[in-house]
């Protein structure tokens, strides 16, 4: 088999090039790469004779415009990225007869109410970034691609930057925080991202009646003021130096923190069409936190 990974430097991407490939063939790109190929999203159309080059069985696109409060002030770019591209894509692969697996968020919700989506509720995005996601998800269905769609939510990886990292930048430093508390979902690892995208492929490659769109988050949730305060502690019980004390991580609302982009309030993903359709149980989010830690902090 030849599987084309796009966004390959990402926090997700780097994780897939671990998964994919006991798959076959690898070809992995980002909009940087050298060679005869690179993935440059802001250039939509010259992604297809590319894939027609490649001719791949398989194309993982984790490629996506994620700066949401950029994308504000430039919708254009994000629309290329994050839409007409994954269009692109899926044309090609319909044209091949190629899987198309590709990730998208809970920000193509609106964030009201107080339970988990699931994949057939209405959507209502807040933002360009939700907007142009729900729109590369639409392209892709009406492709006519064999596809899997993965919403999922708050990512984080071991390699980057990322909010737990943040976080223990800041309680070193500081004698007090003030973190969200009325934004609620589940962190979620690229690691566990990568690892179920390959096992729902084999699943559906070879049961083609189980392409579609699943929710895919870790299990269950908490809010970043919540997140924060698990980070924070498990750290101080390791020893590690923190400043702040437990009671001067303050929780505020997200009207007490202005951003350019909207963010949903209510985050929550049901993913029981995964769990039925792929036979997989989310591990805890604080399991997934819990091991990207023991890496960062072990360095």
């Amino acid at each position: 088999m030849k599987v084309l990974l796009l966004g390959k430097n990402g926090q997700v991407g780097w994780e897939l090039q671990r998964a994919l490939a006991p798959l076959g063939e690898l070809i992995a790109l980002d909009f940087d790469s050298t060679g005869p190929w690179k993935a440059d999203f802001s250039q939509p159309e010259a992604l297809a004779p590319m894939i027609r080059a490649i001719a791949p069985d398989l194309i993982v696109n984790s490629a996506a415009h994620t700066a949401v409060d950029k994308a504000e002030s430039e919708p254009e770019l994000a629309r290329a990225i994050n839409a007409t591209a994954p269009g692109v894509i899926a044309r090609e692969a319909a044209a091949l007869g190629a899987w198309l697996a590709h990730y998208s968020t809970d920000y193509v919700f609106d964030g009201s109410g107080s339970t988990p989506r699931s994949e057939d509720a209405p959507t209502g995005p807040l933002s360009v970034y939700g907007r142009t996601k729900l729109e590369g998800e639409e392209l892709i269905r009406a492709s006519g691609c064999k596809h899997l769609i993965f919403r999922t939510s708050w990512v984080y990886a071991a390699r980057g930057g990322n909010f737990a990292r943040t976080m223990l930048r800041l309680a070193a430093e500081r004698d007090k925080l003030s973190v969200i508390d009325d934004q609620i979902g589940a962190p979620t690892g690229a690691e566990l991202l990568a690892d179920v995208t390959v096992h729902a492929l084999r699943r559906a490659a070879a049961t083609p009646a189980l392409a579609g769109t699943y929710h895919l988050a870790a299990a269950g949730e908490t809010s970043w003021h919540g997140y924060a305060k698990h980070v924070i502690e498990w750290a101080r019980t390791r020893g590690h130096a923190i400043q702040v004390a437990p009671e001067a991580i303050a929780p505020i609302p997200t009207s007490g923190y202005p951003t350019p982009a909207t963010r949903p309030l209510n985050s929550r993903l049901d993913t029981r069409k995964l769990q039925q359709a792929f036979g997989l149980v989310p591990p805890p989010w604080q399991q997934g936190v819990e091991r990207m830690l023991e890496e960062v902090l072990a360095r």
